[in-house]
């Protein structure tokens, strides 16, 4: 369906407008959180787009003071949940318990009923309770006993993964893991945002608040105006080429057969449609540019693309793969 330019100029006014409290919120966190610019935009991302997030970095890196700090300023609910090796899926999702004195079964609801959830550390936890989890995220709801309940929106699920100490987890297998929008990889702050962290955070008390900026009907109404947003035949070619080209690299003039051993999924493409559609969105404007895909296509492609043994063997790991498309395919 075509849009017309005054359709365009018209969404431009409204999403002007309704881009405004995502500023704000940008604004609330960041003081706060220090050097983390990227991360909460991502996170921005998955609110607008209905898309999860699995970020990777080591401890002390403030992931979870970014999500909790973003829920404080929509002014909606937050868990966070610390997978362990001896979590089960009813410590995720709820149980029914047995009441003596009504002599029924009542439903415990458990910590995935929240709007933000925070899922530390999710490769310490079995894969039955990671299933639950994915479940969670993929249909909007939990089933306990013969009860399906409905989960609250927005909703948006922030898995994070240590890169370091791998002794004693359960990778997320390859199906699970393309279940999340993006990937982000969290790394340390400059010098001159560690000497402020250092000034901001070297107190035993800490008087930095955030505030409410937003609610969650705006995220919602929010959600409806991406679905609006104008994306020419260009864009989506260029979007369908970049995950076409990590299926047969040589037909696109890349040697890179022997390096993927499999490419992206056509959900790496409607995620990255969506997420350029966001980035748009929050940089004030109706049409999707070249540029918007371009920055976000990293975090969409890296964790989709299974790389071969020979390309381990050539240390090439799947983020070099996807920096050469992105490099190779011309932008339009």
């Amino acid at each position: 369906m075509t849009t017309s330019p005054t359709q365009i100029d018209q969404l431009a006014e409204q999403i002007k407008i309704h881009s405004m409290p995502f500023q704000r919120i940008v604004e609330e966190v960041s003081r706060v959180l220090v050097g983390q610019e990227k991360l909460v935009h991502r996170m921005l991302v998955g609110l607008l787009t209905g898309g999860h997030l699995l970020i990777e970095g080591v401890p002390g890196l403030a992931k979870t003071t970014a999500v909790a700090n973003l829920a404080k300023a929509i002014n909606t609910g937050f868990q966070r949940i610390q997978f362990t090796p001896d979590l089960l899926p009813a410590d995720l999702i709820g149980t029914q318990i047995y009441r003596p004195k009504d002599q029924a079964f009542v439903v415990q609801r458990g910590p995935i009923f929240s709007n933000l959830i925070l899922a530390d550390e999710i490769n310490r936890a079995p894969a039955k309770v990671q299933s639950a989890l994915l479940e969670a995220m993929q249909e909007r709801q939990v089933t306990i006993g013969t009860e399906t309940f409905h989960l609250d929106r927005p909703f948006l699920v922030m898995a994070t993964q240590n890169p370091v100490e791998q002794e004693g987890t359960y990778p997320l297998p390859e199906a699970q893991t393309d279940r999340f929008m993006l990937k982000v990889i969290v790394d340390y702050p400059n010098r001159d945002e560690e000497l402020q962290i250092l000034r901001r955070m070297g107190k035993t008390k800490n008087s930095f608040e955030v505030n409410s900026v937003t609610e969650p009907a705006e995220i919602e109404l929010a959600q409806s105006l991406v679905d609006e947003i104008h994306m020419d035949e260009k864009v989506e070619h260029y979007i369908v080429d970049l995950v076409m080209a990590t299926r047969s690299p040589e037909s696109y003039g890349l040697q890179l057969g022997q390096m993927i051993q499999f490419g992206g999924s056509p959900r790496a493409t409607i995620n990255l449609t969506l997420a350029a559609k966001a980035n748009a969105f929050l940089a004030g404007r109706a049409y999707v540019v070249p540029q918007d895909v371009k920055e976000i296509a990293m975090d969409v492609l890296r964790h989709r693309i299974i790389v071969s043994y020979e390309a381990e063997a050539e240390d090439r790991t799947s983020q070099s793969v996807v920096q050469e498309i992105l490099d190779h395919i011309p932008v339009p």
